[in-house]
């Protein structure tokens, strides 16, 4: 073998030439090689026993394994001429400007080129010929297919790519762990995308009623939807909106980027990003958790209602001002279990419970506390019926009272209240047959709890009533009328006025101190919408003013014998105007700072 080594390999390939046998092989080999990376076919049998002898042949006596001729004569040429190969190989499939061309190429080569390694050439070469690969063809030129403007990674995430984002996705991992282009590029989309969910958002809440809207309302086919309205719509839309991008991500993170944690926490990082610049971030969360929980899991499934609640819970895990969130949460959580508008209590529960679970104890414990209240109240209203069975008093009047005892640190009473400020709010006058109730509960209530003291929120309240109206035809029609508690207190005034006589706006005030921000709004229901005019309004407009006077409607008429007659421009679970926005967070802020003031005490003692 060293004979044929030294006397054959290495002779002159003529006399007067300098070159050796073995350079001539070595030059036609890699030449064949050449030829097969432009497509032409080649005898690849032939190479490989040409291969085969060099692997044979050492270039010392001792015939180590790294003196192999193979090794020292054959490879570092190989290895020298793949790089020129892929360096200019990358250059011309950049200047094709198609990312997912370069990627599939890529690809081949890689496949292509450890096939030759292991029928051609020699294994040993393998994972040398794929850093050459990794560094020429891909390393240098990934993050600029990553970012090729038109079809790049932008464009294979709008359109849902999932194998050319597989193969960036592999390409980027063979040569950078961080995968730091890749990363900054979907990081990018996520939020560019996610700004244009938050700008189409201000806009709808922004946009008025079209014009051709308003003559529809009109015209009384389709009412036009109310600012208030298309604000809450537009928060909701939001979520939703949110949820969809999350979707697409998360098939993209598991399809695409194989569940890598790299890319799972560029992607939260993204979602966190553009979430928490939209400032009314927790308000909408909590709009969308208040909309579902009143009528939008009506129908669906136990599944479907924890994979809803679960997407939400999602949504809140990127949300920072927690604390926000909670306010919120808790003014529309107070509504819907005072107005019995929630659809499911069981959902109502479980949503504590993933809350509880995402968060701790002790964001859900004054949440938890407001159910408390709820179940302990139940127990005191049959109580005190039972107690009004057995006092038989002569004076009270069969009026079915439920009541509500919460404990005030609990619930979000200044959210709840009308009041702004530092405006003081006088306690409501109630009828007389109201008022003798309401003394005989707080007897009974103080009779078992001695130190207590009971505020009474009348802005919180709802009454059935039954209302006798006599037609000027002389017929008599009864309704059963569902308002609030403040609506209850004006009608009831109108028992004691004669008939056909009024009372000014002014007069209601001074005989209820119903504040005026709530008597604005309950006149408005009671005798300006359409189908609600209980009273009639002097002069007639939507605007209710100091001077306007009102008169009981007799002639009211409904075609249904139980009619509810909800609050005006109610905002409790509708999105904050700036005012509202801005005391919000004056609360929060006071909070925050308690709290900090505590942590620095406990932490100095």
């Amino acid at each position: 073998m060293a004979l044929f080594r030294d006397f054959v390999l290495r002779s002159a390939v003529r006399a007067d030439a300098e070159s050796m046998v073995a350079d001539v092989l070595k030059s036609t080999v890699l030449f064949m090689i050449q030829l097969e990376r432009s497509g032409q076919m080649i005898n690849r049998p032939l190479i490989r026993h040409c291969i085969y002898m060099l692997e044979g042949l050492y270039e010392t006596i001792t015939e180590e394994e790294s003196s192999k001729l193979y090794l020292t004569m054959f490879e570092p040429a190989f290895i020298e001429t793949s790089k020129v190969f892929y360096r200019a190989e990358g250059r011309r499939l950049l200047e094709t400007g198609d990312a997912a061309t370069f990627c599939k190429a890529a690809s081949d080569r890689i496949a292509e080129e450890g096939a030759r390694c292991l029928s051609t050439l020699s294994p040993l070469s393998e994972p040398k010929i794929k850093d050459v690969l990794d560094k020429e063809l891909i390393g240098s030129n990934i993050a600029e297919v990553i970012n090729l403007e038109g079809t790049g990674v932008k464009n294979m995430l709008d359109n849902d790519r999932m194998d050319v984002l597989r193969n960036v996705y592999v390409l980027s991992a063979r040569v950078d762990s961080k995968k730091i282009p890749l990363t900054a590029a979907v990081q990018k989309r996520i939020v560019e995308m996610g700004d244009e969910i938050n700008k189409s958002a201000a806009a709808a809440a922004q946009a008025q009623p079209t014009k051709s809207a308003e003559k529809t309302a009109e015209g009384g086919k389709k009412p036009a939807e109310k600012p208030v309205n298309q604000q809450t719509v537009s928060a909701i839309k939001w979520v939703d909106d949110v949820l969809g991008l999350k979707t697409k991500f998360d098939k993209i993170w598991e399809e695409s980027f194989r569940s890598d944690p790299t890319m799972q926490s560029a992607i939260t990082t993204s979602f966190s990003e553009f979430i928490n610049s939209n400032t009314r971030s927790s308000e909408y969360l909590s709009l969308f958790f208040d909309e579902n929980l009143k009528k939008g899991i009506k129908g669906k499934t136990e599944t479907e209602v924890d994979a809803l609640l679960d997407n939400g819970i999602t949504l809140l895990r990127y949300v920072k001002d927690k604390d926000l969130f909670e306010a919120y949460y808790k003014k529309h959580l107070s509504r819907r279990l005072l107005m019995k508008r929630s659809v499911s209590m069981d959902a109502e529960r479980q949503m504590i419970s993933k809350m509880k679970m995402e968060v701790g104890n002790q964001f859900t414990q004054r949440l938890e506390s407001m159910f408390k209240d709820m179940t302990v109240s139940e127990d005191l209203t049959a109580s005190y019926k039972e107690h009004i069975r057995g006092a038989g008093d002569p004076d009270q009047k069969p009026v079915d009272l439920e009541i509500n005892v919460l404990t005030s640190t609990m619930w979000p009473m200044e959210a709840m209240s009308s009041i702004k400020g530092d405006e003081v709010q006088l306690p409501c006058i109630f009828p007389k047959e109201i008022d003798h109730l309401r003394q005989s509960f707080e007897q009974f209530y103080l009779s078992k709890h001695n130190g207590r003291k009971l505020s009474w929120q009348a802005s919180m309240g709802t009454a059935d009533i039954r209302a006798t109206f006599h037609r000027s035809n002389g017929k008599v029609q009864r309704h059963e009328l569902n308002v609030s508690t403040y609506a209850m207190v004006i009608l009831l005034l109108f028992n004691d006025v004669p008939q056909g006589e009024s009372l000014t706006y002014e007069e209601i005030q001074a005989r209820t101190r119903i504040p005026d921000h709530d008597l604005i709004r309950n006149l408005q229901s009671l005798a300006v919408a359409p189908k609600t005019r209980v009273l009639k309004k002097d002069p007639m407009s939507k605007d209710v003013k100091p001077a306007d006077r009102f008169v009981f409607n007799n002639d009211f008429q409904s075609p249904f014998m139980k009619v509810r007659i909800g609050v005006v421009s109610g905002s409790a679970n509708k999105v904050e105007n700036q005012d509202q926005r801005k005391e919000t967070e004056k609360r929060m802020n006071d909070e925050r700072g308690a709290s900090i003031e505590a942590a620095v005490v406990r932490i100095m003692k």
